[in-house]
């Protein structure tokens, strides 16, 4: 029992990084029509900015999370200024080649810097252990679940309550409708990309600790969230994060019985059943295409 307990709290860890992953790759899905390929690759960015941000800062990673969120923040914004804006009336694939080569430039500019060696994060409190109801679990897994969950929550606040957040769910859900009333397009989606790739940096760090992070780390992560995206329902955002929670719990509890490759090609496996069987996911909301 007491390991069962264990599993599924870095299940639920590992989805919830995964869930800020999807939910910023659906945010900008949904706001252009355009899939982000770049956004695995933002989360090593994040990762390695933590990396980068210890020795100067020494200090845990729950204070270094406000200066990550602000700089990826400002990355999203060149982002979009650079690999979407200028590419969002060509065909869609100019805009998937785009953030393809966003993600290799970011890749090789982290094996430049950094080098192609695993780099760890500092922890977000600390390295101890907590005792839950009797049971041992890392205080960093405890941590992740808690800073995620409270990072899911403030969006869709936002989302929900706020002026900001009515102009952002207009502009995804109809851009011309949205123009005509006066939402300023452009602008909006420029802020998803922002907030997207917040998203991102934020898992960057949450992982970075628990399972390292490497300059090609990016290539699993941006397939995590598009099977996570896929699984929930292609544009929904409570099914990105419910997908990444299941993917996880699934990797996390597949790979203690046999290993992690196993786990990774039964997932793949279930993903095509998935696909066959409820190719709308579960939650069955499609994306429109938008102007």
């Amino acid at each position: 029992m007491d390991t069962a307990f264990q599993l599924l709290v870095n299940g639920l860890a590992l989805g919830a990084a995964y869930a800020l992953v999807a939910l910023g790759f659906v945010l900008v899905l949904n706001a252009t029509s355009a899939v982000n390929f770049a956004q695995g690759d933002l989360v090593m960015a994040g990762g390695m900015l933590a990396v980068a941000l210890a020795p100067l800062i020494p200090l845990p990673g729950l204070v270094l999370l406000p200066v990550i969120l602000l700089a990826m923040a400002g990355l999203g914004l060149l982002l979009a200024l650079v690999a979407y804006l200028p590419l969002r009336n060509r065909p869609p694939v100019s805009v998937f080649i785009s953030t393809i080569a966003v993600g290799i430039i970011l890749q090789n500019g982290a094996a430049v810097l950094f080098g192609p060696e695993p780099r760890v994060a500092p922890p977000l409190l600390g390295d101890g252990v907590l005792r839950l109801g009797g049971v041992a679990v890392p205080e960093q897994s405890v941590a992740i679940i808690l800073v995620a969950g409270l990072l899911i929550g403030a969006q869709h606040m936002v989302f929900a309550r706020t002026q900001l957040g009515r102009r952002l769910r207009a502009t995804a859900q109809d851009p011309e409708m949205a123009r005509a009333c006066g939402v300023p397009v452009t602008r909006m989606i420029v802020v998803t990309f922002a907030i997207g790739t917040a998203c991102a940096g934020a898992a960057g760090l949450l992982l970075a600790n628990r399972y390292f992070v490497t300059p090609t780390a990016g290539g699993d992560l941006i397939l995590k969230a598009y099977i996570a995206v896929t699984v929930g329902g292609w544009g929904s955002v409570p099914g990105a994060v419910v997908g990444a929670l299941l993917i996880a719990l699934f990797e996390v509890g597949v790979s203690s019985v046999f290993s992690y490759p196993v786990a990774l090609g039964a997932l793949y496996g279930v993903l095509l059943v998935i696909l066959m069987v409820r190719p709308q996911g579960l939650f069955g909301e499609a994306v429109r295409r938008r102007a």
